[in-house]
């Protein structure tokens, strides 16, 4: 659907086609993930490519559910920010980011599926939601906000490596990246405390920061997002997901 996600398992080291244009090389296990974005079109052609032949399947996109969401009360230079040197940070920012979000470590981590980063939370916030701030159209929602109060405890949902976590960021308070492997990147936002660094490697269940409200938020939540190469997901969907029989 979209916002989700497809897992498979191939010959190691297979390439990996969608729609025709190579976009990931199975692991050494032969693992593989695909990601559809919020706006994927209903259709999407899998193709894996080996020196010995080549195998397809035609998989279909079901459209996925999103609301309008409305928050009104935030500051200004949270919505439509206009100051130079705001605007400077900000690019910046987004530059240290982008590295980040770039990583692509050698690993199949997701093919056990993810458990949720915080316990005993209320979801406050839907994935792919058009976003009204203080009554202007602004970028879907990226993410799935899960309430929790201030100094909760924030996981890793699965294996990776940490590849940003900083705090102070304009929008996004402390921010941590995690690579699971193959472009499938996921990100916690509005930290009030870091506990890892980039480039760690860290296992599903370990403690990587705590609940907060930095940033562009209006209440202690965790921000959840999920990201493959530059399709944005819904990181819920992979909560439970079984891998497929080898």
């Amino acid at each position: 659907m979209q916002g989700g996600f497809a897992v498979g398992r191939t010959a190691p080291r297979a390439t990996v086609l969608l729609n025709g244009a190579p976009v990931a090389q199975a692991s050494a296990a032969g693992w593989f993930v695909i990601g559809f974005d919020r706006d994927a079109p209903p259709a999407a052609l899998i193709t894996v490519a080996t020196p010995e032949g080549s195998a397809s399947q035609q998989l279909t996109i079901a459209a996925g559910d999103f609301d309008i969401q409305r928050i009104d009360g935030l500051a200004d230079d949270q919505v439509s920010p206009s100051d130079p040197a705001l605007l400077a940070r900000i690019a910046a920012e987004s530059a240290r980011k982008s590295v980040g979000f770039a990583s692509r470590i050698d690993g199949d981590f997701f093919r056990t599926g993810f458990i949720l980063p915080v316990q005993a939370v209320r979801r406050s916030s839907r994935f792919g939601g058009q976003r009204i701030l203080n009554g202007q159209a602004k970028r879907p929602h990226y993410g799935v906000d899960l309430a929790a109060p201030v100094g909760a405890p924030v996981v890793a949902p699965a294996a990776g490596m940490v590849s940003f976590a900083e705090t102070g960021l304009h929008f996004e308070g402390g921010l941590i990246l995690i690579d699971h492997g193959q472009g499938l990147v996921t990100a916690y936002l509005h930290l009030s405390r870091i506990a890892v660094v980039a480039g760690q490697s860290v296992t599903q269940g370990q403690v990587i920061g705590a609940v907060g409200k930095e940033g562009r938020a209006t209440g202690p939540h965790l921000c959840w997002r999920m990201r493959w190469r530059d399709q944005n997901l819904d990181p819920s969907l992979m909560v439970g997901f079984t891998p497929p029989r080898a």
